[in-house]
């Protein structure tokens, strides 16, 4: 059924609740994890442009994402990470089809429209412009 899975992670404490949902279908099924993080600041998304250097944002986010990836190998699980700098839902996508994924598992917020109109959503993005089955779990507000 699914057999690449690629799971957005934020950085949060979001990504755990993420994490642990997806992990029994993704041992049950043998699919393959796609770890992705993409940072949108500015310096993240002009770094490969001006041959910048990490900032310490990328530093730690690089170390979270092998650290989420350790985890996982460290339960058995076949896992790749992926850090990407641009427009989060892009990026995704553009990994999810490189990548051949054939679902996305996401945390989601659960803005409602003006929060969206205002802050937008990666998930309604990434609902709207791909046809690969999207799993998303909403999340409690802070």
């Amino acid at each position: 059924m699914y057999k690449n899975i690629l799971v957005p992670l934020e950085n949060s404490k979001n990504d755990k609740i993420i994490l642990n949902h997806i992990r029994p279908l993704a041992k049950m099924l043998k699919a393959h994890l796609f770890l992705v993080h993409v940072a949108d600041g500015y310096a993240a998304r002009l770094q490969e442009t001006l041959n910048l250097d990490d900032s310490e944002e990328i530093k730690k986010d690089r170390a979270y994402l092998e650290a989420q990836m350790t985890a996982l190998k460290k339960e058995g699980f076949d896992v790749e990470t992926y850090l990407a700098a641009g427009e989060p839902a892009k990026r995704i996508l553009e990994i999810a089809h490189e990548k051949q994924c054939d679902l996305i598992a996401m945390a989601t917020h659960g803005h409602r429209f003006l929060q969206d109109l205002f802050l937008g959503s990666v998930a309604e993005e990434l609902r709207h412009k791909t046809s690969i089955p999207i799993l998303m779990l909403r999340v409690a507000k802070n």
